[in-house]
This record gives C-alpha cells, sequence and structure tokens, in this order.
C-alpha cells in the first residue's frame, strides 16, 4: 500500500511539474518514480520513463522549448532513464534465468540420483532440461550394442522414442560417428523445427562417451550461457549413467560368481543333477509374475545360486546316504539353512532377501518347519516362494531314495500343501503359471 501511496505522489509532482514548466522538479519526480517502480518489476518499470516523457513533452507544449540547454537536459534524462529500465530489464531476465538453472541443477540431482536404470536417468535429465525452456525439442541419444537409440525425447522427439538410428541415405558407413548421428535425429524434424540447433556429448567416468544431447529450435542462435547450462546437465546425466554402469558391472560380476558358487555347489551334491538353475529359472519367472520389483527379484535370484550352501558343511557320509535318514541324521541335514546363512555374513554386498532364503527356505506356512519355528507371513517372501518351486523340483527329480515324480502329481502335492507347506497365494500363482504355460518344464 505504502508503494502506490508513493506512486500516486511521483505522478502528481510530475503532473505539476509539467503544468509550471519546472524541468528540475520534473526530473526529480522521475526518479522518484524509477525509485519505486524498478523493484516491481513487469510493465511497471516503464512508468517512469514513459511518465516524465509525458510530462517533458506536455511542458513544451505548454510553456515553449526553452533554452537549448534545458532541452538538451530533459532528451538526456528521457534516454537515460529507458537505458537504466532496459538494463534493469536485462539484469533482472539474467538473474531469473541463474536462479531456474541452480535450482534446476538441484533438483536435477536430486531426481538423477533416485533414478533406477538408463532409461529413467535420460527420462529425468530432458525433462529437467526441457523445464529451462532452452529448446521445445530435446532428446538425448546414446548407444545399444553398436547402434544409436532416442531413449528421451521432448517436443517432436517425444514420438521417437526407443527408436534406432540408421542412415537415412542407406549408406554404409558407421552410423556411430556423432555427427552422422546427430544428423539423422535432427532430419526426424521439420525444416523450420531444426532452424537452429546444438548437440552435446555426454561423458561418464574415464571419457566413456555415452551419447549425445541433440537440442532444436525453430529461432534464435544458442547463447554461450544456454550451451554452457546444456554442458553441465550433460556432465550431471554422464556422471549418473558412469555411476549406474559401474554398479550394473558390479552386479553382474557378482552374479557370475554365485552362478559359478551354485554349478560348485552341485558338485559336492551330484544327486540334484541341475536343481539350481533349474530352480533359479523358475523363481525368477514366478516373482515376476507376482509383480515384483527389479531388486527383490535379484535378491531371489542371489538367494537360489545360495540356497544349499551350508550342504558344504554336511559330512558325505549324511549328505549322500542311500536311503532314510535317522532322527540324528536328520538334524545334522537340517543344519544346512543356518550354516549356509553363517557363511555369508562376510559379503555385504549381499541384500537380506538373499539372506533370508539361504536361512529360511525350509520353514513352513504352519509353523512347522526349520530352523526358527516361523509362520505364515512372518517367513521372508523370499523364503516364502522359493520353498515351492524348490519341493517342486526335488518331487519331479530322481533322488536315491525315491524315483521322479510326473508333473501333475506333482503339482497336485503342491495345491495340497497350500496353507499348509506353503503359502497360498504364492501356490494359486505357481499353479497358474504351470497351466498357463504347459509345455513349461523346470530347465534353464
Amino acid at each position: 500500500m505504502l508503494t502506490y501511496l508513493w506512486l500516486i505522489l511521483g505522478l502528481g509532482v510530475l503532473g505539476y511539474a509539467a503544468l509550471v514548466g519546472h524541468l528540475g522538479l520534473l526530473m526529480g519526480a522521475a526518479l522518484l518514480l524509477a525509485g519505486v517502480t524498478w523493484p516491481l518489476g513487469g510493465g511497471l518499470r516503464w512508468t517512469a520513463p514513459a511518465a516524465y516523457l509525458a510530462g517533458f513533452l506536455g511542458s513544451l507544449a505548454l510553456h515553449g522549448p526553452g533554452d537549448l540547454p534545458d532541452l538538451l537536459g530533459g532528451l538526456l534524462v528521457a534516454g537515460a532513464l529507458g537505458g537504466l529500465t532496459v538494463r534493469e530489464k536485462v539484469t533482472g531476465t539474467r538473474l531469473t534465468w541463474t536462479r531456474r538453472t541452480a535450482e534446476a541443477l538441484q533438483s536435477g540431482s536430486e531426481r538423477l540420483a533416485g533414478a533406477r536404470n538408463v532409461e529413467a536417468i535420460s527420462r529425468a535429465g530432458v525433462e529437467i532440461l526441457q523445464g529451462l525452456d532452452v529448446a521445445p525439442h530435446i532428446a538425448f541419444v546414446a548407444y545399444r550394442q553398436g547402434t544409436p537409440v532416442i531413449l528421451a525425447g521432448r517436443g517432436a522427439y517425444a514420438a521417437h522414442m526407443q527408436r534406432p538410428v540408421h542412415p537415412s541415405d542407406e549408406d554404409s558407413r558407421s552410423v556411430q560417428a556423432d555427427h552422422w548421428v546427430a544428423g539423422e535425429v535432427l532430419t526426424l524434424l521439420r525444416r523450420e523445427e531444426r532452424a537452429s540447433y546444438h548437440v552435446a556429448e555426454v561423458y561418464g567416468g574415464a571419457a566413456q562417451h555415452l551419447g549425445m544431447l541433440v537440442l532444436a529450435r525453430p529461432e534464435g542462435t544458442f547463447s554461450a550461457e544456454e550451451i554452457a547450462v546444456v554442458a553441465s546437465f550433460g556432465r550431471l546425466i554422464g556422471a549418473q549413467l558412469g555411476q549406474w554402469q559401474a554398479i550394473r558391472d558390479l552386479r553382474e560380476a557378482n552374479d557370475l560368481t554365485l552362478r559359478s558358487l551354485g554349478a560348485a555347489l552341485e558338485r559336492r551334491d551330484d544327486d540334484t543333477g541341475g536343481h539350481t538353475l533349474r530352480v533359479v529359472s523358475a523363481s525368477v519367472r514366478l516373482a515376476e509374475r507376482l509383480g515384483w520389483d527389479e531388486e527383490r527379484v535379484g535378491a531371489l535370484r542371489w538367494g537360489a545360486y545360495l540356497h544349499d550352501l551350508g550342504k558344504l558343511a554336511i559330512p558325505d557320509h549324511v549328505l549322500h546316504k542311500h536311503g532314510p535318514l535317522d532322527p540324528e541324521e536328520r538334524r545334522i541335514i537340517q543344519t544346512h539353512a543356518a550354516l549356509g546363512y553363517d557363511m555369508l555374513q562376510d559379503l555385504h554386498f549381499l541384500p537380506a532377501g538373499t539372506l533370508d532364503l539361504v536361512r529360511y527356505h525350509h520353514e513352513r506356512w504352519d509353523g512347522g518347519g526349520y530352523p526358527a519355528g516361523l509362520r505364515g507371513k512372518d517367513i521372508p517372501e523370499t523364503a516364502r516362494l522359493f520353498a515351492i518351486v524348490d519341493v517342486y523340483d526335488a518331487l519331479t527329480s530322481e533322488r536315491p531314495y525315491k524315483p521322479a515324480w510326473s508333473r501333475h502329481r506333482a503339482l497336485n502335492e503342491i495345491r495340497s500343501l497350500s496353507g499348509r507347506q506353503f503359502d497360498p497365494q504364492y501356490v494359486e500363482a505357481f499353479l497358474h503359471l504351470m497351466t498357463e504355460q504347459d509345455d513349461v518344464r523346470l530347465v534353464v
């Protein structure tokens, strides 16, 4: 309210100065208006120069041009006020751009850190960059097995996501040359949409080339500030992609190591005949059917590789005994679950779901299992799911103490144990999986 009172006062004084022809008072009123309106921003910034010019012209009309120095001074003041207003607007625009860029970089770092795969990282980076209004059409292009693919796009590029990029003229030269890739990506837009464009390379750690950002707009050359911001986002995306790639490589190495360990366990227990790889495959299919996310499926897979690790500590005369086990031998064989869990304690990269499966995959839904006698949903979900697949494969495999059961007989047995030994929900999903895929066998 006080600001607008000063505004009204300044306009009143300026009008009075024009009426009486007092140029000094006119300039003072204009400066007062400038001080009041510039902080308000927008069109109000032009209030002071516009009002001064109107007052000056009104004074000339009422009182004549006066002395030449007064006329030149008035014109200089009008020009100075206009120039200051323009500079203030430019400065304000730059400050707004700088603030938006800083906010985008901060929020971008948080969003990219939460992305879980290449596609999510790419989409987040492009969406944040689009929010800066640098260009309406943005694409991120990465290589998949040597072929460039548009992983994320905004504007006209949104319709081309997941599209491989091939030479439009069927040129035999490698499309992996970056300038060729950028050219082909740009040709996906109409000519008027790509009158101005910019291409920024994206690198990960150790100068690893990961792809490129392609930005296009109908007009206006990209400024140095815009190019610098795009480069910053390129580095941000590259750092996150590089980190994700390193994590994925480590997980793949861990997976290969655990798979090899599972294969070695089968040499210790010759009677399994490929049991580990079969139950890994079936468990993963069942978990995916249930809608488990990638992390839970990974924990399940690693646990399936390692579920019989504790059998390494079981004496041969018990492990390979032909015929029924006596009570003491059964007690010994039942220790393998807890033994396997203990052996894995120093592998700190293993998730809780993996360790839970190894320790609790012989628990029963009704509480009659081992080693802890857990009941119902107190049994970890990875162990509950795996127990069904493990028993099914044991039933359909030949063992020293029994022949292999038929698939039909084994499924009926699993059904009969629903709500007693197994989680009813998981049994239902397992039976549906097996029924819908009549030709499915627990093989890799």
